[in-house]
């Protein structure tokens, strides 16, 4: 009998190229958004159990952190889409040595390059906060809250890239215990270190820093424990991987920090308003993971899918596998609608929300959450443009979003009606690239599908 330790297709043909391409959508995102939603409750963990005070300066603090945090943690999305580009096709193709190669490369160069970015992230801490609007107390806890956070990037990185590579194989259950884990680990010693020992914002930092350090653990665990996708470091051809990384990482990092940026500029719109109005948009950037966390996965899931049938060659698959990614999408979109809309008031009682913090959250839940459809269009384009070889694409796109598709849409809405004005524009802005960007996706798969077929004899 074999193992249940071990994985069930260490050889043999690569899981998505057969069998039902809207099953394989289904299986990857529902273990994809287990985890991912996991996470983003313990984030929102975070912010629950310092709300409980009624201090609305101390949620504002997070949200000021966040709009930095973000852009950590959008390195990290990029470095793992970068891994799970280079190593999707490599077990499509069923090159297994290539794979481990590529694998292993891709953790190293994951690790470097996020802990050359955190350090320049640390130093500059105090300019952004002065940057986002932050002022008095909130600047204060906001600083010591990144000021703990930031230097374990490194580590989100690498729990990222395994769980990427995890994708890559198909074993989206192992991907999601990585997560699970990290959020369990979060939840409960927020519980500890914030609501028993007292220790407020560091308590929670400390949290989420101890969580990173266990989805490292899961995640390296499935790679190397597991699957054995991992082996000796290769001087002689890790030059030409990493500059086979960098090609695909350097613009899925500046697509992924475009959002944080469009973010940001949100958040000094809304600063004028007040630290209520800054606590509520706070929140709202918890709530949304949550909520929309299976339109994450669903995005993480379609790299791989391809990347597979790309290396496999499978032209007609890759095309049915946008299409029916977006339908998915539309379907979570539209579901996660209907729950906000009745859960818009006691999840802002549960925050302990008055004021403009419970107005902006009631009304994002109700008006502004439908919305998100364009945005998770853009999110399963850019998987596609990745994987097949234009990750300049999704940096376009991406960058365009967060620039004219918000910056005058934001400033217009937040002068005719204030804090919620702003959070209108920005979801206004992004309809036009959202479509474009399928449009475009929809047009480059159609593109290699054609010369995929043209060179068959």
């Amino acid at each position: 009998m074999t193992s249940p330790s071990r994985p069930r297709r260490a050889s043999g043909t690569p899981k998505f190229v057969t069998g039902s391409v809207l099953r394989h959508i289904l299986e990857m995102t529902g273990a994809g958004a287990i985890g991912l939603m996991a996470i983003f409750l313990g984030d929102l963990a975070n912010i629950y159990f310092l709300s409980i005070s009624g201090d609305h300066t101390v949620v504002a603090s997070i949200g000021y952190a966040s709009s930095i945090l973000f852009f950590s943690t959008s390195v990290g999305i990029g470095l793992s889409i970068a891994a799970s580009t280079m190593v999707s096709p490599a077990v499509g193709a069923n090159v297994r040595s290539k794979a481990r190669r590529l694998s292993t490369h891709a953790h190293l160069l994951a690790f470097g390059m996020s802990a050359a970015f955190s350090i320049v992230l640390w130093f500059f801490i105090p300019w952004l906060l002065d940057l986002l609007g932050a002022t008095g107390r909130a600047h204060a806890l906001a600083s010591v809250y990144l000021a703990i956070l930031i230097p374990t990037l490194p580590l989100l990185a690498l729990g990222m890239t395994s769980s990427a590579v995890l994708r890559s194989l198909g074993d989206a259950k192992r991907a999601m215990f990585v997560t699970l884990t990290g959020a369990a680990v979060n939840t409960v010693l927020d519980a500890i270190l914030v609501l028993k020992m007292g220790l407020g914002v560091e308590g929670a930092a400390i949290s989420t820093a101890l969580a990173r350090c266990a989805i490292v653990a899961m995640g390296l665990y499935g790679v190397i424990g597991i699957h054995r996708l991992w082996g000796a470091i290769k001087p002689n051809t890790l030059e030409d991987d990493a500059r086979a990384y960098f090609l695909v990482a350097f613009p899925a990092v500046l697509t992924n920090i475009a959002t944080p940026v469009g973010n940001a500029y949100v958040t000094t719109a809304v600063a004028p308003f007040g630290d209520d109005a800054v606590a509520g948009w706070a929140v709202i950037g918890r709530i949304i993971p949550v909520a929309f966390g299976a339109i994450y996965a669903l995005s993480g899931s379609v790299g791989p899918i391809i990347g597979q049938n790309l290396g496999a060659r499978q032209p007609a698959r890759m095309s049915m596998i946008l299409t029916h990614s977006l339908l998915v999408m539309g379907a979570f979109t539209m579901v996660a609608w209907l729950l906000l809309v009745i859960l818009a008031e006691p999840l802002a009682a549960a925050f302990n929300a008055s004021g403009e913090t419970r107005a902006l959250i009631v009304f994002f839940c109700r008006w502004l959450s439908p919305m998100f459809v364009f945005l998770g269009g853009v999110f399963i384009a850019n998987a596609a443009f990745n994987v097949l070889g234009k990750p300049h694409f999704s940096t376009a796109v991406n960058w365009a979003r967060a620039t004219l598709g918000t910056i005058p849409f934001v400033a217009l809405g937040a002068s005719m009606d204030g804090a919620r004005g702003a959070l209108t524009g920005q979801m206004l802005g992004g309809v036009f690239f959202g479509l474009l960007a399928v449009a475009l996706a929809y047009r480059l798969v159609n593109r290699i599908a054609f010369r995929m077929r043209e060179a068959t004899p």
